[in-house]
C-alpha cells in the first residue's frame, strides 16, 4: 500500500479547519492541523513526521504568521510544496510568500485546495528536464 501525504495545515478559525480537514481527507491526504503559527514550527521540527506539504492561513492569531511558517518550511527543504490560505493579505504574496506557491482566496471551493495541494506534490515529484 503505498504511503499516503501528511499535510501539515495551519489554520486558527476551528470552522475553517474542519473545510480543511474534509477537503485533504476526501482528496486522498492525511493531514496534521495546527492552530497557531507556534505549534506548527513545533511540529516541522520535531522531524516526527515527514509532511509533504505545508497549507497555510497567513494571518494567525499568535505572533508567528504563515508568511514566517512557509519561510521556516523552506529552510528545511527548498522545495517544500507551500498552499497559502487568505481573505485579506493575497497583495503581499509577490513580495512576502516563497517562491513557487499556490495562493488561495478566501473563500474558495474545498476542490480548489486539493487541486492546489496536488498540482505541487506534481511538481515536487516530477523528474527534472534534462538540459
Amino acid at each position: 500500500m503505498p504511503d499516503v501525504p501528511v499535510v501539515l495545515a495551519v489554520e486558527d478559525e476551528e470552522l475553517l479547519q474542519g473545510m480543511v480537514h474534509d477537503a485533504l481527507k476526501d482528496g486522498g491526504f492525511d493531514l496534521v492541523i495546527a492552530a497557531s503559527g507556534k505549534d506548527a514550527l513545533a511540529l516541522l521540527t520535531s522531524g516526527g513526521v515527514k509532511y509533504a506539504a505545508l497549507v497555510t492561513d497567513i494571518n494567525l492569531k499568535d505572533s508567528i504568521s504563515g508568511w514566517e511558517v512557509a519561510r521556516q518550511a523552506r529552510e528545511i527543504d527548498p522545495s517544500f510544496p507551500v498552499v497559502y490560505m487568505t481573505g485579506a493579505s493575497a497583495d503581499r504574496w509577490p513580495s512576502l510568500g516563497v517562491p513557487n506557491s499556490i495562493l488561495l482566496q478566501k473563500p474558495f471551493a474545498p476542490a480548489q485546495l486539493v487541486t492546489a495541494v496536488s498540482q505541487l506534490l506534481n511538481v515536487a515529484a516530477s523528474p527534472l528536464s534534462p538540459l
